[in-house]
Order: C-alpha cells, then sequence, then structure tokens
C-alpha cells in the first residue's frame, strides 16, 4: 500500500483573510477558493496548506472540536516553513499580523528558528534547513 502525506487543512474563521494573511506574511499565492468562501488551499511546496472555515469544521466533526484562538495557549502542532532568510521572513510576518511567540535562536545544531503566530492562533516555526549531520 502507497500513502502520502497530501495537505493539512486548519478551522479558522475567516478563510479568504487567512489566505491574504499567508499571502502577505509568507508570499503563498491562493490554489484554490471556493465559491462559498468557506475552503481554500495556497500553494505551499510539495504538501499543500488548506483553511476550512468553523462552520464546515463544525459539519465535519458532530462532536465538536477545540477552535484555535490567540486568546488561549497555543495547540502543542506547528507549522513550519524554511528559509535561508529567518529574520526577514520573522520580521515581515509579524508587520503583517504575526505575533512573535518566540524569538531566533540558534539551535546546538546550527539551525536559525524562530516561531510566531497567525491570525487564528496557529504556530508557526520559521527556521533555516537542517544540513546533514554526517
Amino acid at each position: 500500500m502507497e500513502i502520502q502525506y497530501a495537505y493539512t487543512i486548519l478551522y479558522v474563521n475567516d478563510v479568504p483573510k487567512t489566505i491574504e494573511f499567508y499571502n502577505n506574511a509568507f508570499g503563498f499565492k491562493q490554489k484554490f477558493l471556493t465559491p462559498e468562501n468557506d475552503y481554500g488551499e495556497i500553494i505551499s511546496g510539495t504538501t499543500t496548506i488548506a483553511f476550512a472555515n468553523l462552520e464546515l469544521g463544525r459539519s465535519n466533526f458532530k462532536k465538536g472540536f477545540t477552535e484555535s484562538t490567540l486568546k488561549e495557549k497555543p495547540f502543542g502542532i506547528e507549522l513550519a516553513f524554511t528559509t535561508n532568510e529567518v529574520e526577514k521572513v520573522m520580521k515581515n510576518a509579524i508587520e503583517n499580523g504575526a505575533v512573535l511567540l518566540e524569538d531566533i535562536v540558534t539551535k546546538p545544531w546550527e539551525q536559525k528558528v524562530g516561531y510566531v503566530r497567525d491570525l487564528n492562533g496557529f504556530i508557526i516555526e520559521i527556521c533555516t534547513p537542517i544540513l546533514n549531520q554526517e
């Protein structure tokens, strides 16, 4: 059996606004948006990041789910974006509405890593690629 990780769906208040945030903060372009504006995807590399509105989420999960919000602690999951310009990307993200979670640090394996939260409260790691350790 072959299986691939295809996409991550984040449940958000406003799909078009979230897509606009990811475009402005990180340069990801819109790939798809339903006419109802309740589901959309961005071009983010080999794995698609998608957004669905909370109402769609409630229809999918009859027993409910925990909504991500900046008013609460973030979930223990993150989206990680790699770049060789961590400082520049962090600065641009914050200027476009991201909230600083953790300043940039250099890990013992020499990877630069910083964390922000998007407008819905989800954690985004901005980091340099991990170099091959031999």
